[in-house]
């Protein structure tokens, strides 16, 4: 891969400098621009990036890191794929300054004992966090552990973890060429599977490492050191260095049997070996855990408009008063002039005059009285009441000597509840005093409650919703393992909600429990089928049986078997534990201590007889023999003398 130093990777990290380079990827320390921290950045080499497989693996590293907090982990800060330069898959971790516990080894070779055992403890501690939470390191080896400059030990590369948190199950093929052979598990060689006592093996390789400056088994073919993995022993590591002590060895030993079995369960339990052993070793210094190592709707205020009422036209005079006002006018004129003409040389011109004057003054005073008394002018202006309550416009038409008459109240999306709006006469009409004024009131915005509809069917729902002036919408059918098929699940908008008239429903209606394919897993992996049944949907139980016929952590059978189930429905694992025999071992002049932990390892119950007087004394008899096959639980007998 191309050196990318320099290069601002996600518009976001700069890189500096590289840190170290493997076959799968590179690392640079950078910088966090917008943080302002200094940061490791690991990126895939390009020619991986196109493989889906190292691709998964790589987000799975990140993924597996960033589920864990540990002081003796190193965090994961970000992971994302940089698109606005040089394409790339990377990893942000916390950046680590010092050196691979590797670089130890090849500067000091052996560390003693007193050194060795702090070293290994963090590491300990931090697969001890990860085995909590069901994370399978798989990769534990001295290039994975890193050492601060402050001395804090730190695990890295989490690449080969499994878990149930993780992805699926890796091979036995991609684990021997993933992982480093030197310190695989004899089971990881063998049949790929992995589970935490596969991390304490590692360890141990790792711790024997420390002790003695070798690996157990050298070689240039890997397959010839797996397979030595796979049928030998690992060696005491007093045979390389005579400083360690008997418990040290024995612990190494334990943590390295070919029998998981008869290792420390998991990271927890070799961690407090650890402790207890490194209490006997210095007991001045007391061992600490602490090494170092919905947003709401937004209301729709409407404007709230008052309708406005055309005012009434002023009423016309009337013209039928008019004529027949005009037509005395014509009739007196008519009379006046008979009369002038009977008495045109008696009347004189005074006179005329102050007779016209007369009958425009009675023609007024006749207008005025009418409209006074009988026309417009006697009624009573009814002044604009839409947006009054009906308290306030009762006291408005009250001083106006009228009264007020509430006539029906409709629904208003304008006018708010309890308010006029509108009356009649309308605002500017006119009414006789002591008139009546009816008015029209707003009972609000109409709205109807949404009905619960939850486990009916949609045609039983479908009345219910007519009844509440709503209307069906969307059906949608989704699968569910709460309501039986053809039942409603729930509605948008939900029940309870206010809404108006003929508002729309869409009706979530249940398909009932989804169906999973379920395979056939007798004779695979435990760990494979429950990981799988998991992903599917399913709620896995597993138990333990012994079997002749399949190996330790193979499924013997399954309920239900091989065919459809329901989703999120419990899957039974029936998993073997491996053969319920055991050999009787050579215990022959060993002490009574050593023979008994090797029996009890085997699960065999030993009853001890003691004969003779020597002040040590060794296992004489065993009864059953040598090389007897029996069950585990079965009592064995020693003679001790």
């Amino acid at each position: 891969m191309s050196d990318l130093t320099g290069e601002v990777i996600d518009s976001r990290y700069k890189l500096n400098r590289v840190v170290a380079s493997g076959g799968m990827a590179t690392i640079y320390a950078a910088l966090d621009l917008r943080l302002d921290r200094q940061v490791a950045v690991k990126i895939m080499h390009p020619h991986l990036a196109q493989d889906e497989k190292f691709v998964e693996r790589f987000i799975r590293e990140a993924k597996a890191a960033a589920s864990l907090s540990h002081p003796n982990i190193v965090a994961v800060l970000d992971q994302g794929w940089n698109q606005g330069g040089t394409p790339c898959v990377f990893i942000v971790m916390e950046l680590v300054e010092g050196a691979t516990l590797r670089d130890y080894l090849h500067e000091q070779g052996r560390i003693p004992p007193e050194r060795a055992i702090p070293l290994i403890i963090p590491v300990a501690s931090a697969l001890a966090a990860a085995h909590k939470i069901g994370i399978v390191h798989r990769d534990i080896k001295p290039e994975n552990i890193l050492v601060s400059k402050e001395g804090r030990i730190k695990i890295a590369d989490f690449g080969l973890a499994r878990g149930a948190l993780l992805g699926s199950t890796m091979t036995a093929e991609s684990s021997v060429i993933l992982g480093s052979v030197s310190y695989l598990s004899p089971e990881q060689v063998q049949r790929g599977i992995a589970d935490a006592r596969s991390d304490v093996y590692s360890l141990g390789i790792v711790l024997f490492e420390l002790l003695t400056g070798e690996k157990p088994y050298q070689g240039e073919d890997p397959v010839q050191i797996a397979i030595r993995h796979v049928n030998d022993r690992v060696p005491a590591p007093s045979t390389l260095n005579s400083a360690i002590t008997p418990e040290l060895d024995a612990l190494v030993l334990r943590a390295t049997d070919v029998n998981p079995d008869k290792r420390p369960a998991d990271g927890a339990l070799f961690l407090e070996e650890l402790r207890t052993l490194s209490e006997k070793l210095d007991p001045k210094k007391r061992q600490l855990s602490l090494e170092l190592d919905l947003p709401p709707l937004p209301l729709k205020q409407p404007v709230r408009e008052r309708q406005k009422e055309p005012r009434a036209k002023k009423a016309n005079t009337q013209n039928s008063d008019k004529t027949e006002v005009n037509s005395e006018s014509e009739k007196e004129s008519s009379m006046a002039k008979q009369k002038s003409k009977e008495s045109k040389r008696a009347v004189s011109p005074r006179v005329k005059r102050n007779r016209r004057i007369a009958s425009l003054v009675v023609m007024a005073l006749l207008f005025t009285s009418w409209y006074v008394w009988a026309g417009p002018g006697s009624k009573v202006v009814v002044p604009s009441l839409a947006g009054f309550t009906v308290k306030d416009a009762r006291s408005e038409l009250s001083d106006l000597g009228l009264r007020l008459e509430v006539g029906v109240e409709e629904f208003s999306e304008d006018v708010g509840e309890g308010k006029i709006i509108k009356s009649d006469p309308a605002g500017g009409g006119r009414v006789d005093p002591e008139g009546l004024v009816t008015v029209i009131v707003s009972k609000g915005k109409e709205r109807f409650i949404i009905p619960d509809l939850v486990g009916l069917k949609p045609d039983v729902a479908q009345e219910l919703i007519e009844e509440n002036k709503l209307v069906v919408g969307e059906i949608v059918e989704e699968f569910s393992s709460d309501l039986p098929k053809g039942l409603i699940l729930r509605t948008t908008p939900v029940s309870g909600e206010r809404v108006k008239r003929d508002t729309s429903l869409t009706l979530f209606v249940s398909k009932g429990v989804e169906q999973i394919s379920l395979g056939e897993y007798k004779g695979k992996s435990g760990e494979q089928a429950l990981n799988e049944l998991v992903e599917a949907g399913f709620e896995v139980k597993t138990q333990y049986i012994f079997s002749e016929d399949l190996p330790a952590g193979a499924v013997v059978s399954q309920t239900p078997g091989k065919g459809e189930a329901d989703k999120g429905s419990t899957i039974t694992l029936i998993v073997s534990k491996g053969t319920e025999f055991v050999f009787i071992p050579n215990v022959f002049a060993l002490t009574e201590a050593k023979a008994v932990a090797a029996l009890k390892d085997l699960e065999l119950k030993v009853v001890v007889k003691k004969v003779g007087n020597k002040k040590t004394k060794v296992v004489t008899n065993i009864a059953p023999k040598v090389g007897s096959k029996v069950k585990r639980g079965s009592t064995v007998t020693i003679t001790v003398g």
